[in-house]
């Protein structure tokens, strides 16, 4: 395998675990969001928080093994990416804790007043980043304020101290320039698209009058999250994607488009696994489309086209991608068996009658 077959290759892996991410942790974030509007009472409350509670942890390292695939494979990437994003990527983690630290938490106290604030701790800690990883990856697809700049370095050689000039790519813009129309569109069909299937999600792993309530929720949101995206994908479309790569992305699409249209309906009518398989869908297709409208871009720059990002510029050394794609070929087959005889063990529904008094 040459260089650039290994730098595109990676660029799929990278493409490969964010989507893993958003579709395992974007039903976490859905069941969190949906606490407020299902839980009746702390019994129903407990009912949600279950569903998850065997896998949410499981889910969310999927964003560490995406960042670490992305700083190995793409450093030039991560690093921009991180210093340009650092304010919006630090909300998402501190949310991040904040949900994990109410999940194991909240159940430590009998107190109204103390469950009632880890549950807020819990709808927070999914609906920002939700919205904010929307944000940000619309704003990848866009492109950002990237220049080049002469950068200084003084190094050892030899007992000698030599100056060494290097051209970095630095972001210019602030958090503001993140917050533009196309990002914030961005976000809110993250938010909506993550609560539908959190909601689609409880559904499936619910009987009784949570299920049906969870289920016309589904519908209403639902009927919002595809507006949103149809307009968000078409402007993507439009406007950042081009030739072989439009048509491409024209089909994933149109493919999470019905998708989603037909996760409604199933949903509807009670048919919660086919349902949840299209919302899966739904989301490997829309991400996917977003990867097809950076390619062969990984960070545009709205500044100077020289300063842009790119697969080919931003990339480690070929022997670095060759020892990540043997150490992948292994441990990656591995982690995702894993993962799924977790979810076959965890397969069962969940009722109130599971639930017995003082549990968690």
């Amino acid at each position: 395998m040459n260089y650039e077959t290994l730098q595109n290759v990676w660029f799929l892996v990278v493409g490969f675990l964010f989507i893993g991410y958003f579709v395992l942790d974007g039903f976490d974030f859905g069941v969190g969001m949906a606490l407020p509007f299902l839980g009746k009472d702390d019994t129903d409350r407990r009912v949600l928080i279950n569903t998850i509670g065997p896998v949410w942890d499981l889910n969310e390292t999927w964003v560490i093994v995406a960042g670490a695939a992305l700083f190995a494979s793409f450093p030039e990437w991560y690093a921009t990416l991180f210093s340009g994003f650092y304010l919006p990527l630090l909300l998402i983690l501190a949310a991040l804790i904040a949900r994990g630290v109410a999940f194991e938490y909240r159940s430590k106290n009998t107190s109204v007043t103390w469950r009632k604030t880890f549950d807020w701790m819990i709808v927070v800690g999914s609906a920002l980043p939700a919205l904010l990883w929307g944000v940000a990856f619309a704003n990848i697809v866009q492109g950002v304020p990237v220049e080049l700049r002469s950068v200084s370095h003084s190094v050892n050689v030899s007992g000698t101290l030599q100056t060494l000039t290097s051209q970095d790519h630095i972001y210019t813009g602030t958090l503001f320039t993140l917050l533009n129309p196309y990002g914030l569109l961005g976000g809110l069909v993250t938010l909506t698209l993550f609560f539908t299937h959190g909601l689609i999600f409880i559904s499936l792993k619910t009987d009784g009058d949570i299920k049906l309530r969870a289920r016309a929720l589904a519908t209403r949101v639902g009927i919002i999250a595809t507006a949103l995206a149809a307009a968000f994908l078409l402007w993507t479309l439009i406007a950042h994607a081009s030739g072989q790569l439009f048509v491409f992305g024209l089909i994933l699409s149109l493919i999470a488009a019905v998708s989603l249209i037909a996760a409604l309906w199933f949903n509807h009518i009670g048919r919660e696994g086919v349902s949840f398989a299209l919302m899966v869908l739904t989301i490997v297709t829309a991400v996917g489309s977003l990867f097809a409208a950076l390619f062969p871009n990984v960070l545009p720059s709205t500044l100077d086209v020289n300063a842009s990002l790119t697969i080919a510029n931003a990339s480690s050394t070929e022997g670095t991608l060759t020892l990540m794609s043997w150490v992948a070929v292994v441990m990656l087959p591995l982690v995702l068996l894993y993962q799924g005889w977790t979810y076959w063990v965890f397969r069962k529904r969940i009722t109130r009658a599971n639930i017995p008094a003082g549990a968690h």
